[in-house]
């Protein structure tokens, strides 16, 4: 059972250096494929991808019908990647999926880029007594999915691998707020817990929004929830009290 999680998230690191973002999430996935073909060893792969591999959604909520139309060098390498993984699954090399990853946020390590882990960011912000930027009108929809129920998602996807082999299949919440609602929210929380306001304020991005950052997301998960059982159980409320707690006692 091999849960495949490596990768470089950057679109931007992506766009500017895109043959290393092809040798960072591309190369490692066809790697382990052959060596599976070499070794006859079936294992089942389950594979992060994105939800932005569609590229901007016809319509929201998103399952699996959209159609793929990545924008980004990053996007059309997960798909790349995911392709790969698709067709050594109906080869019969290994057995496997790929789950497609909304926004997900929660307690856990932060990487270093400024355009990566909004929520935590701002929960983190919130806590210190900073004001929470939004961009323009914070108009834009996002479906925020907690840490843990992306955990019990790949749990769930390697204990069904006959019924998710070769797919791939979208996870979220399956509820859409407004970035401008979201960090309100964690301003209020934030303030039920420490007692500390902080305000939400809007500014001119420092460039253009380009088309991923303008467009809506809310994912619909129902046939993964079909296909293995599970269902998210976290609230965006609940969750960032939770990460509130993981930063407070850090």
């Amino acid at each position: 059972m091999i849960f495949h999680f490596a990768a470089q998230t950057s679109v931007s690191i992506a766009a500017a250096d895109p043959d290393a973002d092809f040798h960072a999430n591309v190369t490692p996935i066809r790697h382990l494929i052959a060596a599976c073909r070499q070794r006859r060893h079936q294992p089942v792969v389950v594979f992060a991808g994105t939800v932005t591999e569609a590229g901007i959604p016809s319509r929201v909520p998103v399952n699996e019908d959209e159609a793929d139309d990545p924008i980004t060098a990053y996007d059309r390498h997960k798909l790349m990647a995911e392709d790969d993984l698709k067709a050594a699954a109906s080869q019969g090399a290994v057995r496997g999926a790929t789950l497609r990853l909304s926004n997900v946020y929660g307690p856990g390590a932060r990487g270093p880029r400024q355009d990566r882990d909004i929520l935590n960011r701002m929960i983190d912000t919130a806590l210190q007594g900073a004001a929470l930027t939004v961009y323009g009108t914070g108009e834009y929809v996002r479906d925020y999915v907690f840490i843990d129920d992306v955990v019990d998602a790949f749990v769930r996807a390697a204990s069904h691998p006959d019924r998710i082999n070769g797919r791939h299949f979208i996870i979220g919440s399956g509820h859409g707020v407004t970035i401008r609602e979201a960090f309100g929210l964690v301003a209020a929380r934030v303030e039920a817990i420490t007692g500390r306001r902080v305000p939400v304020v809007s500014a001119d991005p420092p460039a253009p929004l380009s088309d991923l950052e303008r467009r809506h997301f809310v994912a619909d998960p129902s046939r993964f929830s079909a296909a293995t059982g599970w269902h998210p159980s976290w609230s965006l409320a609940g969750g960032i009290d939770r990460t509130i707690e993981a930063l407070t006692c850090a």
